[in-house]
């Protein structure tokens, strides 16, 4: 009975001594054994999967879910320093081929680079509402992006394809030209009206002229008269009242100079 107890506390120190020899160790780079850093990279990560299913329960408190995830990011850059360190000791390259965390484990917040939130982490005042923020705005596209859209179609060149513009230009061209005519003809018969007017006030003007020198006439003619009857010379004159004077004939002219232009502007 003794000897098996003794035997029991000598193994247990045993066990003890080889069990301190087996922790990890707390710098990477003290490692020069391969395989011993594969072991250690693949208990780091056995950690932070089990920390990581644990800070998904959100009833564990606010402290106690902001230690974890402060926890779990610690042991992720310890395992980036392991990866790291069997990079360098020939191994593979975790980097590049191991697997990749997602928005699902972790979600890096706006603005802190490198620090993941980890389940109800997620959800902690002020956490919430870096998550929130609005997404930045696309990058904007290049010149030759932009260009990769243009086609004939952009410049218009392929628009009279579809027979639909060409009946509407048709239309708003015979409009346009019968509002052309009307404004000429209006424009011209204002122009033709004034002129017959200044017709009408230039033969009113040399009739009234007309009228001043047959009055004064009829008075030279009466001054001769008397003075011929002064002298006893009897003249005998002739009024033919039917003879057309100077001023009919002009006026005459002028109205048959009339009828032709409206005849000539405005037809029949």
């Amino acid at each position: 009975m003794c000897r098996t107890t003794l035997a029991r506390w000598r193994a247990a120190q045993e066990g003890g001594g080889q069990q301190q020899k087996s922790r990890r160790p707390y710098l990477a780079s003290e490692c020069e054994d391969l395989r011993e850093a594969e072991k250690w990279r693949n208990q780091v990560i056995s950690e932070v999967a089990r920390k990581v299913s644990q800070i998904q329960n959100a009833g564990l408190g606010e402290f106690r879910i902001r230690d974890l995830n402060d926890e779990i990011n610690k042991l992720l850059r310890e395992k980036g320093h392991w990866e790291v360190r069997i990079k360098e000791l020939g191994g593979p390259d975790y980097a590049r081929v191991g697997p990749k965390m997602t928005d699902m484990d972790g979600q890096e917040a706006p603005g802190n680079r490198g620090y993941m939130y980890f389940g109800a982490a997620k959800d902690l005042p002020g956490v919430r509402e870096l998550f929130e923020q609005e997404p930045p705005a696309p990058p904007r596209k290049t010149r030759g992006e932009l260009m990769k859209d243009i086609d004939a179609d952009y410049y218009g060149y392929r628009d009279d394809d579809d027979g639909v513009l060409i009946p509407l230009e048709k239309k708003a061209e015979r409009k346009a030209i019968k509002t052309a005519v009307k404004q000429y003809t209006e424009k011209k018969l204002s122009a033709l009206s004034d002129d017959v007017e200044d017709e009408e006030i230039n033969e009113e003007e040399h009739q009234e002229e007309e009228s001043e020198e047959e009055s004064d006439h009829e008075d030279e003619q009466m001054s001769l008269d008397e003075t011929d009857e002064r002298s006893e010379v009897q003249r005998f004159m002739a009024h033919v009242p039917n003879i057309p004077s100077q001023a009919d004939i002009e006026a005459a002219l002028v109205e048959r100079k009339k009828r032709e232009l409206l005849q000539t502007f405005l037809g029949d």
